[in-house]
């Protein structure tokens, strides 16, 4: 029997090791932090090793094969023992990708994956029998072990992506690349790039690439690399003979000879680049032959992913805006960019070495006050308090609401879009949307 061990037990860690054990591994979960209850009722009702809160090295490099979280990084000491042991390390899309014959479509990018994964999933159940993992949602592997879909929608980071060996999407998804996570890749943006490239290393002629033609990012590595796939680009700015452009606030849509036509104007998400994530899930919906009535249709009454530019509530005529899940500059570009009223912004966390200079033009014209919210936010103040009159500093989300409620005025928005990590306050950037909208309701 061949021995599994996985790092970490969360979500995808505990998928792993139910599908492991039912494959007929020998099943041994780690995990240096605690596991929560809810993941150790399952591996004890089904009688599955386990440890947290240390890791047993002799119980772990006898391994035939490692699954490790996509959290851990490469240069943990334990890992840098496995590599050098030789044993296989692989991650938990690669090992649920074994055992499935469905039909995958892998969406990446550094913005935009949550709403184009979510969006193409609420497309394709119209007419499709398929599943929603990866980031998202249940484990892809538990998935495979209990449903087993025939198609699946696969939200991948670049750290789910490190440890792919075979793994082929039938359809693959780039929305964008901007610099981010960089203190996981040797500050090197070209190995984040490299990164996120491997969604299409496995493709081959008879599959497909979607992908955002308006990136310079994107555009330079096609350049200098050759893919084996079939392109799809979407594009705002040019006609696309293949793939989707727009076209006077419509959507334009060729594959082959077959094209459909949507209106852009009645789409419920927006903002510029959400007619970007439409276009890509549209693509994905068209490739997959879905009707253009139905396509249509779940463009227009989709409800958008929580924490994302969610509306929270209107209070004395001021909009209170959730979008927490920007925890880099680009996702906070794109809020900003999207703001049509003078806007109170609350940003701030764990900074991933961001460079903020891009934002400058919408905080000149858009921002009126700016709340930061972190743990250290000397280089905040620093970047920004020349720029707007009013910078105030908190530790506290209950302090940063009730601050913002004081500086806005009937008609401006408040705007939560911390272009940072949340892990020096919250548990995660769920948590403190959710810590948002909470501290919102009790004003």
């Amino acid at each position: 029997m061949k021995r599994l061990v996985i790092l970490g037990g969360g979500e995808s860690g505990v998928g792993t090791a139910l599908l492991g054990k039912t494959k007929g591994y020998r099943v041994f979960v780690s995990d240096k932090g605690e596991i929560k209850k809810k993941y150790k009722d399952v591996l004890l009702n089904n009688e599955i090793e386990f440890e947290d809160e240390q890791h047993t090295e002799s119980k772990i490099l006898n391994a035939d094969l490692v699954m490790k979280s996509p959290g851990i990084p490469e240069r943990v000491a334990l890992v840098k023992q496995i590599r050098a042991a030789r044993i296989q390390v692989v991650s938990e899309i690669e090992f649920a990708s074994m055992f499935t014959t469905a039909t995958l479509v892998a969406i990446t990018g550094s913005n935009g994956k949550t709403t184009t994964a979510s969006l193409t999933h609420h497309i394709l159940k119209q007419e499709l029998d398929i599943g929603l993992a990866g980031n998202i949602g249940d484990s892809f592997a538990k998935q495979v072990l209990e449903e087993d879909h025939d198609n699946y929608v696969l939200e991948v980071s670049s750290f789910q992506l490190d440890d792919i060996k075979s793994f082929k999407p039938k359809i693959a998804v780039l929305t964008n690349i901007s610099p981010d996570h960089l203190d996981r890749y040797d500050y090197k943006f070209e190995n984040y790039i490299a990164s996120k490239f491997r969604v299409v290393e496995n493709q081959t002629e008879d599959d497909y690439f979607i992908y955002d033609a308006d990136d310079e990012v994107i555009a330079e590595y096609l350049k200098a690399h050759q893919i084996q796939s079939k392109k799809l680009p979407f594009s705002l700015t040019r006609v696309m003979e293949q793939g989707a452009y727009l076209r006077q606030n419509e959507i334009i849509i060729t594959i082959d000879n077959n094209q459909i036509i949507m209106p852009a104007n009645n789409l419920a998400l927006e903002g510029k680049h959400n007619v970007k994530n439409a276009m890509a899930a549209s693509t994905v919906a068209h490739l997959l032959k879905i009707r253009k009535q139905t396509i249509r249709d779940s463009l227009e009454n989709f409800q958008g992913v929580e924490h994302r530019l969610e509306s929270v509530l209107k209070i004395n005529k001021v909009q209170y805006i959730n979008d927490s899940k920007a925890t880099n500059v680009n996702a906070t570009y794109f809020a900003l960019e999207s703001m049509a009223a003078p806007t109170v912004w609350i940003v701030g966390g764990v900074d991933k070495g961001n460079e903020y200079r891009e934002l400058f033009p919408f905080i000149n014209e858009k921002v009126k006050a700016i709340i930061c919210l972190g743990a250290d936010n000397a280089k905040l103040v620093k970047t920004f308090s020349n720029m707007v009159d009013q910078v105030v500093e908190t530790q506290s989300m209950t302090e940063a609401v009730k601050l913002a409620y004081k500086l806005a005025s009937a008609g401006d928005n408040v705007l939560l879009s911390p272009a940072c990590a949340s892990f020096d306050l919250f548990e995660s950037y769920e948590d403190r949307g959710r810590q948002f909208k909470k501290a919102v309701r009790n004003l």
